[in-house]
């Protein structure tokens, strides 16, 4: 009985690896919502990471988290870091592609 019990957390043990050596390197956020005002207006406040700050419910989970800017003031390759208390934790966002004119 012990050596099927033995056997058995040894299955799971390495089906347990297999699958954490399976995951991905790195974990990917993305979220959406409707926003009732002018494409253009929703355009400028989440194009430009600085005003992120303004509106991101990250910034009220701790507003002594400190923040960092990186590349151009808005659009593609703009970045923003941050580093905060265990609400917030640390990351870095950073713009990949930026088109206005779509709505």
């Amino acid at each position: 009985m012990f050596k099927k019990i033995l056997i058995v957390l040894l299955i799971l043990i390495v089906a347990f690896v297999v699958v954490v050596a399976l995951q991905p390197g790195d974990m990917r956020v993305s979220r959406s919502a409707v926003i009732p005002a002018a494409p253009a207006v929703v355009f400028d406040h989440v194009n430009d990471l600085h005003k992120w700050q303004a509106w991101s419910p990250w910034a009220r989970l701790d507003p002594n988290a400190t923040n960092t800017f990186e590349g151009p003031t808005a659009g593609k390759d703009a970045a923003f870091s941050w580093s905060g208390n265990m609400s917030v934790g640390e990351g870095t966002m950073t713009i990949t592609e930026s088109h206005p004119a779509e709505a």
